[in-house]
């Protein structure tokens, strides 16, 4: 069994949650609805939300899981290092690397809108790297 901190993934986990449900909601939650091209019509409930949210946590946790696993083996690497530092550093390169590549082609063939893609692809390497810190900090 691989040394992961599963406390640390749940921190993370629910950092990115919660960090995503204030880009999406009261912080830049208008914001994102422009972009988004999203109009609300006052008829959306909360429990209509909590499938979504519940899958929502389920994948931050996943993608918690796989980070403290990519950090567990790359943390003596002279290119991510030890520490909150190299938790953002692995968190960035993740984001870059498979993120913001994969996410791009969203843009590329999609005809998906920049801003928007820009605004998601900001917001996760903001998740990414806070996730990459807690993982590292523990």
């Amino acid at each position: 069994m691989l040394p992961i901190n599963l406390v640390a993934v749940i921190i993370a986990a629910a950092a990115a949650f919660i960090l995503g449900f204030l880009f999406h909601g009261p912080i830049l939650g208008k914001l994102w609805m422009k972009l988004a091209n999203i109009h609300p019509t006052g008829n959306e409930k909360f429990a209509d939300m909590i499938p979504k949210m519940g899958w929502n946590l389920l994948v931050q946790l996943i993608t918690a899981f796989v980070l403290a696993v990519i950090y567990l083996f790359t943390s003596s690497s002279p290119y991510i290092g030890k520490g909150v530092g190299g938790g953002v550093v692995l968190g960035i390169w993740v984001w870059f690397g498979f993120l913001a590549t994969s996410s791009s082609i969203e843009v590329i063939w999609m005809g998906r809108s920049f801003k928007l893609w820009l605004y998601e692809a900001v917001c996760s390497l903001i998740v990414m790297a806070v996730m990459g810190a807690i993982i590292a900090a523990w």
